[in-house]
């Protein structure tokens, strides 16, 4: 008799007696103990050798419930005590992993309380390591599987293993390290619990001021960031909105370069865009001169300030929306719009009645992910804000700044995190419960239905401006990295990349002698490992979300969202507060940056797979369980290859803006990983900023190639054999027959 649970028991009795329990001197990744041995002070041991040898006798109440469930070999999955024993196990090893975790530190008891209790404890516990996280993932899925087999979510085991592994992971690596901040915003400087101090701050006329409205001063960075994010996220809609439609409902010959060159701006660094607007639009900057000689105009300032940081944002955030809406702008059938047309309807009319509404879940996906970016940007505002503050620049002076108040900060925060929340809610009353579904199991060979000539006009009006300005714009950007002083010094040189990328040759072959080399390698692993992660983890949600019923829904929908919500800096502030001491020691290592990258960008996917997965037709999934596959064989072979373009749109934005991030990274890198970024920052501190573009055009080059090989490798969704877009103002019959054949057939 098969148990599913065996697997699982077998990874936490590896992780008990063999792997070693506490993190290693080298870091997480040090596999220094497979050749070393243990050392006398057992710090490489596993948890049964640091119970009996060693002093961590706390350790080896573990091995009860893992011993438990071997009394369950002989059992029926019917009999009542195969899901209780299940349960109790992992609830307990859980739990008392937890409580042992945090009660035991480096100084001993972590609670005052424990030391009148159980005596004074001279023994020391570190940061878990190998050992403790295979044990950790047995008990959970030992847990899942229980509640599974008492006939929880129609007793599926990848279903209820799935949502607890999310529970867990989001409660771990979100809620937990932002709770750390955002319980701050109740103390005061002393650190004292005082809720009279959040009330005080919560309310002040820096946030909610508006005296712009009626003496010119400049309201509070509350209305401001909310009237940033409504106007960047209805800007960058409509734009991506755009971009798509000329992409697959138009005969533009150049759609391959216009997809590739929509996708240019989240490849840069944040301020490497607002350096090229100011060389451009600033006081100084070319056209602005330009403007000024050919009108006698004198030049302006308008840069900086709301217009500039707005038109950063669009031209930063557009790419985001465009992501979300080309595979729900692919996904409408166009035999619906075929119908529409038999029925006289013109191509306008059935646009708005029929394709529009159809897309409302992707407009709607897109638009939030706008809102909440624009929220949390802080390269940005930092760069062309001038006198206009934002929550996300006010938390970071908080943080860093002279008056180094992390209560106020944490109250901007939870400001942040109302506005969010707020647009989350709005989304789901305007998608509503109708259906969506255009992709189901039936043939559907029809041609897309182009655009009238009006709409097709206004798409080019709008598309390809903005992808002309996007091309001056890089292509400033990479003029940068040839020059000697970039906007003073225009003589040519290649001084800058040999300065940042030399080669070498040694005895031993290669020497990488440039300064920039290692955190390059360093920047390009992490981003690598983040990325499928991201991936995974988002789309896995957005299948849990869109096709699985259970309660608490909503709520595990908005912790997915939860880390998108709070911004960057925050979000550095919070994982060092958090996974600074044990049990979970990470801050210095690689794997903070990894985990902070794949929650922080997490959202996307899940965002994008909601809004793909709302075209697929349920039945799909039915009758691949009818014909005897599981969920998880269900979810790969089925679900998956139709959610091609959201693998790519995850896999694509959670690798660039791991190489792109700022606000997070800035707290979380250390001398052994220095990611690029924080590098680049460096650079512009020390007035070095031919090297900063130099390095910035090898990264857009890297993105790039990357970009295309994941879409290559990922390869194109076929929804139907015909792609084609339709050129006729109505669909003749003889457009019509051929189609209904080939359905017939």
């Amino acid at each position: 008799m098969k148990h599913s649970f065996i697997p699982w028991l077998l990874l936490g009795w590896i992780g008990f007696l063999l792997m070693p329990w506490y993190l290693l001197e080298d870091g997480f990744w040090s596999f220094v103990w497979l050749t070393d041995g243990y050392p006398t002070d057992l710090y490489y041991a596993p948890a049964i050798l640091q119970g009996m040898l060693g002093d961590k006798l706390w350790l080896l109440p573990l091995a009860l419930p893992l011993i438990a469930p071997l009394r369950l070999i002989s059992l029926q999955k019917n009999d009542p005590r195969y899901s209780r024993y299940l349960i109790l196990s992992g609830a307990l090893g859980l739990i008392y992993m937890m409580s042992q975790g945090f009660a035991i530190g480096i100084s001993g008891w972590q609670f005052t309380g424990l030391d009148t209790l159980f005596g004074e404890l001279e023994q020391q516990q570190y940061g878990l390591g190998y050992g403790a996280m295979l044990c950790g993932l047995s008990f959970l899925i030992l847990l899942t599987t229980g509640l599974a087999a008492t006939g929880f979510l129609k007793g599926d085991v990848f279903v209820t293993g799935s949502i607890g592994l999310i529970v867990a992971l989001v409660g771990l690596f979100v809620f937990f390290p932002v709770s750390q901040v955002l319980i701050s915003a109740f103390m005061n400087n002393d650190g004292v619990f005082a809720p009279t101090a959040f009330f005080g701050k919560l309310f002040s006329d820096n946030i909610w001021s508006l005296s712009c409205l009626s003496d010119g001063y400049t309201c509070g960075t509350a209305w401001n960031s909310l009237t940033l994010a409504l106007l960047t996220a209805t800007i960058t809609t409509l734009l991506g909105l755009s971009f798509a439609l000329v992409v697959t409902r138009t005969g533009f010959r150049w759609k391959k370069s216009l997809r590739l060159l929509t996708v240019l701006p989240i490849i840069t660094p944040p301020f490497v865009i607002g350096l090229a607007l100011i060389l451009l639009f600033g006081r100084s900057g070319v056209v602005t001169e330009i403007v000024a000689d050919v009108f006698n105009i004198e030049p302006g300032r308008w840069i900086y300030g709301m217009p500039g940081v707005l038109f950063a944002q669009v031209l930063s955030f557009t790419p985001i929306s465009f992501l979300v809406l080309i595979g729900v702008v692919e996904g409408v059938s166009p035999s619906m719009e075929e119908a529409s047309q038999t029925l006289r309807a013109d191509r306008w009319h059935t646009f708005v009645n029929v394709s529009l509404p159809l897309m409302r879940p992707g407009l709607a996906n897109a638009f939030l992910l706008a809102f909440i970016e624009s929220l949390a940007d802080f390269g940005n505002p930092m760069v062309l804000g001038g006198d206009f503050d934002v929550l996300s620049t006010e938390i970071f002076f908080a943080i860093v700044g002279a008056q180094n108040d992390q209560g106020y900060a944490a109250v901007l925060a939870i400001i942040l995190l109302f506005f969010t929340l707020s647009a989350f809610f709005l989304q789901r009353h305007w998608i509503g419960k109708k259906s969506y579904t255009t992709v189901t199991g039936k043939a559907d060979s029809g041609t897309y239905m182009g655009l009238n000539h009006g709409m097709k006009l206004a798409c080019y009006m709008t598309a390809l401006p903005w992808a002309a300005l996007t091309i001056v714009i890089y292509g400033m950007i990479m003029f940068g990295g040839f020059v000697q002083n970039w906007g003073y010094d225009n003589s040519f040189t290649f001084q800058h990349y040999q300065d940042a990328f030399s080669i070498g040759w040694g005895e031993f072959g290669v020497i990488w002698e440039g300064a920039a080399w290692d955190s390059l390698w360093t920047t390009l692993s992490i981003s690598a490992i983040a990325a499928p992660f991201t991936a995974i983890v988002g789309l896995l949600t957005a299948y849990l979300l869109v096709r699985q019923q259970f309660k608490w829904k909503s709520a595990f929908e908005f912790g997915t969202m939860l880390s998108f919500a709070i911004p960057g800096t925050v979000i550095g502030i919070s994982y060092i507060l958090a996974f600074n001491v044990p049990p979970l020691e990470l801050t210095g290592t690689g794997v903070i940056l990894i985990i902070c990258f794949v929650f922080r960008n997490m959202p996307v996917g899940v965002r994008g797979g909601i809004a793909a997965m709302s075209q697929l037709d349920k039945s799909l999934d039915e009758a691949s369980l009818t014909l005897g596959a599981n969920s998880l064989m269900t979810f790969r072979r089925i679900i998956l290859p139709l959610l091609r373009p959201a693998i790519i749109a995850a896999l694509v934005y959670s690798f660039v803006r791991a190489i792109t991030s700022v606000s997070a990274v800035i707290f979380l890198v250390s001398a052994d990983h220095n990611m690029a970024t924080s590098y680049i920052i460096g650079l512009v501190e020390n007035g070095e900023y031919g090297i900063a573009i130099a390095y910035c055009s090898v990264l857009i080059l890297i993105m790039l190639t990357t970009i295309i090989g994941i879409n290559v490798f990922v390869g194109e969704r076929r929804l139907r054999r015909n792609v084609s877009v339709s050129a006729s103002t109505t669909t003749s019959s003889s457009n019509l027959g051929p189609s209904l054949k080939e359905k017939h057939a």
